[in-house]
C-alpha cells in the first residue's frame, strides 16, 4: 500500500475506487465500506485509494475539548495494510484545509487527481466546509462528472448501530469487550512503560506504570481489567488498575500492570501494546495494604485469574442492552 502525507505527493491516476472518511477505530463497519472499494477495484482493474485525515479534523475544529481517539494515526495505516489497499493518502488536517468547501475538495483533488470511476462513503460521512459534502451532496455532482456513487448502509447488532461514537461511549464506561466486538480487534493502545511508586513491588505485585503514546488516547473507565501486553512479539497476561489507588489515599490517575508471569523490571523504559480483554471490577478502597494483598491473591482475584482459562460464562460484560456481547463471541487469545 502506497501512502501519501501531502497532497503534492499524489500521482494522477488514470482511473480509482475512492472512499472518504475519519476511520477512527476502523470498526466494523469502516471494513465493510473498505472491503466494498478492494473488492470493486480488483474486478475493475483498478486503484483502490482510501482518503483519510491526520489529526482528527475535531482537535482543529473543537481544540479546546479535543475528541479523545480510538486509533493513532500509524496504527491506523498498519490496520489498512492488512486490507490490500492501493494506496492511503493521509490528508495534513489544519484550519487552512477545514475552510475548503465541498465542492473544491472534489474537484479539485478527488477528480483532478485520483479521477475516480467510483466513490465508495459511509452513510453517515460528510466533508468539506460546514460538513456540506454529503452522499446526497455526491450524488449530484455524480451526474455532471461521471462517476457513481455507492452509500453503504450502517452495520448493526441487536438493533444498535456500530459506531465510534456507541464504541467510545463503550470504553468510557467500561464495557470494554462490547467495544471490542464492535471494533472487529481487542481495544488497546501503544505507552511507554514508566517507573513509579515501587509499592506493588513492596506488596509482592510488581506492577509497571504505563503512560500512552497518543496523548489523546481514549481511557477506558476506571476500575481492575483483564489485560493482554505486547512486547518484542511476546503476549503476557495480568491485570491493570486504572484510578487513584484509594487505598494510600492518593489522588493522581495512574495506569499500572501486573503481569502474572512476567518480571517488569525487564520492560521499564520500553514500548508496549496493552489490550483491554474485560473489566472485572470497579477500582476499590481497602482498608488497610494487608487486605489488598489478600485480595490480589490468585485465591481472591478470580476474576481475572480464571478469565484466562475459561473466558467468562459470568462477565462484567451485560448479557443484554447497549452494551451486550453474545457469550458465543470470545477473544482468540493464545493459552
Amino acid at each position: 500500500m502506497e501512502v501519501y502525507r501531502k497532497l503534492s505527493e499524489i500521482p494522477i491516476h488514470d482511473d480509482s475506487i475512492v472512499t472518504i472518511g475519519i476511520f477512527d477505530g476502523c470498526h466494523r463497519g469502516h471494513q465493510d465500506i473498505i472491503k466494498k472499494v478492494v473488492y470493486n477495484a480488483k474486478i475493475t482493474s483498478c486503484k483502490s485509494v482510501l482518503i483519510t485525515f491526520d489529526p482528527h479534523p475535531r482537535h482543529i475544529l473543537n481544540s479546546d475539548n479535543k475528541l479523545p481517539i480510538l486509533m493513532h494515526i500509524e496504527k491506523k495505516l498498519e490496520f489498512l495494510h492488512s486490507f490490500n489497499l492501493d494506496a492511503a493518502l493521509i490528508i495534513p488536517f489544519d484550519t487552512s484545509f477545514s475552510k475548503i468547501s465541498a465542492l473544491d475538495f472534489l474537484n479539485d483533488i478527488i477528480l483532478k487527481k485520483l479521477n475516480p470511476s467510483k466513490i465508495i462513503i459511509g452513510y453517515d460521512h460528510h466533508f468539506g466546509h460546514d460538513r456540506l459534502g454529503t452522499p446526497e451532496f455526491l450524488k449530484n455532482e455524480s451526474k455532471k462528472n461521471d462517476f457513481e456513487v455507492h452509500v453503504v448502509d450502517p452495520i448493526a447488532d441487536r438493533d444498535m448501530v456500530i459506531s465510534s461514537t456507541h464504541i467510545r461511549e463503550s470504553i468510557l464506561n467500561g464495557f470494554v469487550r462490547r467495544a471490542s466486538f464492535e471494533l472487529g480487534w481487542v481495544y488497546g493502545f501503544k505507552a511507554k512503560v514508566v517507573s513509579g511508586s515501587g509499592r506493588g513491588k513492596d506488596l509482592g505485585f510488581p506492577t509497571a506504570n504505563f503512560i500512552p503514546l497518543e496523548k489523546n488516547q481514549l481511557i477506558p473507565a476506571n476500575g481492575v481489567y483483564c489485560i493482554r501486553g505486547r512486547i518484542n512479539s511476546i503476549n503476557l497476561y495480568g491485570m491493570c488498575n486504572l484510578g487513584v489507588r484509594p487505598t494510600f489515599d492518593e489522588s493522581d490517575f495512574v495506569m499500572e500492570a501486573h503481569f502474572f508471569e512476567n518480571n517488569v523490571d525487564d520492560i521499564y523504559g520500553k514500548t508496549i501494546t496493552v489490550e483491554f480483554l474485560e473489566r472485572v471490577r470497579d477500582e476499590k478502597k481497602f482498608s488497610n495494604p494487608e487486605e489488598l494483598i489478600e485480595q490480589l491473591s490468585p485465591q481472591h482475584e478470580p476474576g481475572v485469574r480464571k478469565w484466562f482459562i475459561a473466558p467468562p460464562s459470568e462477565s462484567w460484560t451485560p448479557k443484554e442492552g447497549r452494551y451486550s456481547v453474545n457469550i458465543s463471541w470470545t477473544y482468540e487469545l493464545d493459552k
